[in-house]
């Protein structure tokens, strides 16, 4: 099936609202949690910085800090509505944490507005890079994986992970079937963006041009694929 991007930013405040709104259910929650366990084993016992590149409303990283509290986190997005659904929420976590609830981890995840073409932030400065369902917005996405190379320390952990485009066969029922616990306008969302994604041969083919030392491609499931490198700091071996 051929590819049919979609935009780069997603600063409708409905579209973002969406977004956050089908992010706090049970079903993308658990899909989050399964980007966290990765990023988590891709990373040594010795804390340092982290960043989120295209965070959305910041749930990966709200859910990092809580597991690696003496971790730095930095979320960027380019979409000012989502920045500011990240800070607006992680200031009601606070404030419920301070309350005596569950709330957000103290002090330890910034948001800021950045865009992933061209990341405001020094050459080898993050000891683990995550970016989440960003590459199929990308027009140009070996940018985005330069940007990663750029910024990641040569020791840093590297998780990059998207939704996978099925066949042009498999495709309505691929999304009727993982698409079922959206409606309405996160469903048109979800279908557009798998629309966008890209294929493991793709994906593949722009490593190689990039030239990540250590990464590989993975595949999740049939919904999601990605690029992952092992932080040597943990002690495994390099991809």
């Amino acid at each position: 099936m051929a590819r049919v991007p979609e935009p780069e930013v997603m600063d409708d405040a409905a579209e973002a609202q969406a977004y956050s709104s089908a992010s706090a259910e049970a079903y993308l929650s658990k899909i989050d949690d399964s980007f966290v366990e990765h990023a988590i084993g891709l990373i040594g016992p010795a804390p340092g910085h982290a960043i989120d590149i295209g965070c959305g409303p910041g749930q990966i990283l709200k859910k990092l800090s809580a597991r690696l509290p003496d971790w730095k986190f930095c979320g960027v997005d380019r979409s000012f509505a989502m920045i500011r659904l990240a800070t607006e929420s992680d200031r009601k976590g606070d404030q419920s944490h301070a309350a005596g609830s569950a709330g957000s981890a103290e002090g330890n995840v910034q948001f800021v507005p950045g865009d992933a073409n061209s990341l405001p932030f020094r050459d080898a400065g993050f000891d683990l890079v995550l970016c989440n369902s960003v590459l199929h917005h990308m027009r140009e996405p070996s940018r985005l994986l330069a940007e990663i190379r750029r910024i990641a320390k040569p020791n840093a952990g590297i998780l990059l992970r998207d939704l996978r485009r099925p066949s042009r066969i498999s495709y309505s029922f691929h999304v009727r079937w993982h698409g079922r616990h959206y409606e309405g306008l996160m469903y048109k969302l979800y279908c557009d963006s798998v629309r966008a994604a890209y294929t493991c041969e793709e994906l593949a083919a722009m490593l190689r041009s990039v030239g990540i030392s250590g990464a590989r491609v993975f595949a999740h499931g049939s919904t999601h694929l990605g690029i992952e490198r092992i932080g040597r700091s943990s002690g495994a071996p390099d991809c």
